[in-house]
């Protein structure tokens, strides 16, 4: 039976996930949720109060496909989501970072929004990212709104239970099939589509570097 993952969404800078060139792709922050989910399940985000945007959904994913971080740096397929620093704003936020080291199988850490200021590697973050699963998660089928993000209707809401929280909460695709419902037909000419900038895309050019919401 096909899970559904909910969390607050605290930064929105069209990193994590990353919703550009065709795909919504979750390949850092939320290791847990990256280890555990597989395909056919529903990542989802809501927003929260740092954004202003307390039930509002800003983006869902189906998964269509997990693959490693070896596999998504290497696949021609996603050669657009490696980060370019000095790029636009959709290529600043490449998330498409890792890779081990051929000679040594060390972890490396491309130039990015996890990356320390001067663009060497974040440590905290190469950990956080790498330690606990080497899953990418990867979606053909989902709706991102970013700062547009819809609200939910409370029935919708309330159906399932969810409140703001930290960390995540797991649902069965039954408990959230109103709000799959609601998803696919409401918003059915958004799917696949980028509808909205990211919430902090004006800020695209800093970097997280640490605990919290700490960004440089």
């Amino acid at each position: 039976m096909p899970k559904v993952y909910i969390y607050v969404v605290d930064r929105d800078f069209g990193f994590a996930p990353n919703p550009f060139h065709g795909y919504c792709t979750l390949a850092t922050c939320k290791p847990r949720i990256r280890k555990r989910a597989e395909v056919d399940d529903w990542v989802i985000g809501m927003g929260g109060a740092r954004l202003n945007a307390a039930g509002r959904c800003i983006f869902a994913m189906a998964i269509t496909a997990t693959i490693t971080f070896d596999e998504y740096w290497s696949n021609p397929a996603y050669l657009a989501k490696r980060p370019v620093r000095n790029g636009s704003r959709k290529m600043m936020v490449g998330d498409n970072i890792y890779h081990r080291d051929s000679s040594n199988n060390e972890w490396r850490q491309a130039d990015s929004h996890h990356s320390n200021p001067d663009g060497s590697a974040n440590s905290y973050n190469l950990q956080r990212d790498t330690a606990t699963t080497d899953q990418v998660l990867i979606s053909r089928h989902f709706f991102y709104f970013g700062s547009e993000a819809p609200v939910v209707p409370r029935r919708v809401i309330n159906a399932i239970g969810f409140k703001n929280g930290i960390g995540h909460r797991v649902f069965s695709a039954n408990s959230c099939s109103q709000l799959i419902t609601w998803l696919e037909t409401t918003h059915r000419q958004s799917l696949n589509l980028f509808v909205a900038p990211p919430f902090d895309f004006d800020d695209s050019d800093r970097r997280y570097v640490g605990r919290g919401s700490k960004i440089a």
